[in-house]
């Protein structure tokens, strides 16, 4: 069993198998910690499988996981469905409406289609039904998202990078299936890989934080922090989520969501390190950011050595994501702004 949480290290659910909940999240339910995500154990980057269905964990402890199956499971049969293992499903939110009294999960569909698929059930392990496919709020292209409630009013938000240029911010209808005409638009102006993405939302002591990264694929980046007085913004961005990290890689990981612990003072930033076998250094991030902002920008420059570092890289599709790791780090504070510090090992009873 395990006693702590050891960021970077596999980690193997009660089977001893490993935990495939990739881009995830945790949900809170009777006692009980639910943590969801991509399942990853086809995907070979060579395959053509993205994600192979949506699944499950359940624990007491946030350390020891059950595995509580495919939650969601892949279409096979239909390759034009957005469920179909070809598609590139990422990153599940699960909300639940106490109005309808349905659980609502949003997936976004990356690649061509950037859309939104979403699903309703009556349990939160499901079975989920479709109920709506193609989605794109505002007709935008979609990208990584968050989903959240506000917990005074039941209203649900989304943040969802669009068309590779801003990220919006947005109230839902009642129901939870469709964007409002209530929306901010947020970090406009940046050009990959500058773009923010993979908007991960939390809220500390009335003030409202977005934590970011950029756009670079699986590739790891600079995450940043920003804040806002409410929660469509517009938020002012704070700078570097992780100063003490010299690689510019946020430790080789990317935040895919943030949980805050029910009875404890305790944040915690989940994050995936997609290739684990693929170490981020400042020179590379120089490389990588100065090739792909080239390509948008003139006036920044790049070598055909250094444009070739780049396809040498797993920026592509072509990658196999069936061996990422976590990355699950505690979030600290210092004068009011978020930070997220190393460490090889910690557990959730060093925080009250």
């Amino acid at each position: 069993m395990y006693q702590s949480i050891r960021p970077g290290q596999e980690w193997l659910d009660t089977n001893g198998q490993r935990i495939e909940a990739h881009g995830g999240n945790i949900f809170f339910e009777n006692q009980t910690f639910y943590w969801y995500g991509e399942n990853k154990e086809k995907t070979d980057g060579k395959n053509g499988i993205w994600t192979y269905g949506i699944r499950a964990y359940s624990s007491k402890d946030l350390y020891n996981w059950t595995d509580e199956g495919l939650i969601i499971q892949p279409e096979l049969i239909n390759e034009d469905s957005n469920l179909h293992p070809s598609q590139r499903l990422d990153r599940p939110h699960i909300i639940f409406n106490k109005q309808t009294q349905k659980y609502v999960c949003w997936i976004k569909i990356s690649g061509d289609l950037a859309c939104f698929v979403i699903l309703t059930a009556d349990r939160l392990l499901g079975p989920y039904k479709v109920v709506k496919e193609n989605y794109r709020p505002y007709e935008k292209k979609v990208g990584d998202f968050d989903l959240v409630i506000d917990k005074e009013t039941s209203k649900a938000i989304l943040y969802f990078e669009a068309d590779h240029k801003n990220m919006i911010s947005a109230e839902l209808t009642e129901d939870y299936m469709s964007v409002t005409t209530q929306y901010q638009v947020n970090f406009d102006g940046l050009i990959p890989p500058f773009v923010r993405e993979a908007p991960a939302y939390l809220q500390h002591n009335g003030k409202h934080y977005l934590l970011t990264s950029g756009l670079t694929n699986y590739v790891p980046n600079p995450s940043e922090v920003a804040v806002s007085d409410t929660f469509l913004g517009p938020f002012e961005t704070l700078g570097n989520l992780h100063p003490e990290d010299e690689s510019k890689s946020s430790y080789n990981s990317q935040i895919s969501g943030v949980f805050k612990h029910p009875t404890k003072n305790l944040y915690i930033a989940l994050a995936d390190r997609w290739v684990p076998d693929y170490q981020m250094t400042a020179e590379k991030y120089d490389i990588l950011s100065r090739v792909i902002a080239g390509r948008f920008d003139d006036r920044y420059l790049a070598t055909g050595e250094e444009k070739q570092k780049l396809m040498d890289s797993p920026i592509l599709g072509n990658v196999n994501t069936s061996k990422a790791n976590y990355a699950w780090l505690p979030i600290e504070w210092e004068k009011g702004v978020p930070v997220i510090r190393w460490y090889d090992e910690w557990r959730i009873e060093d925080f009250e």
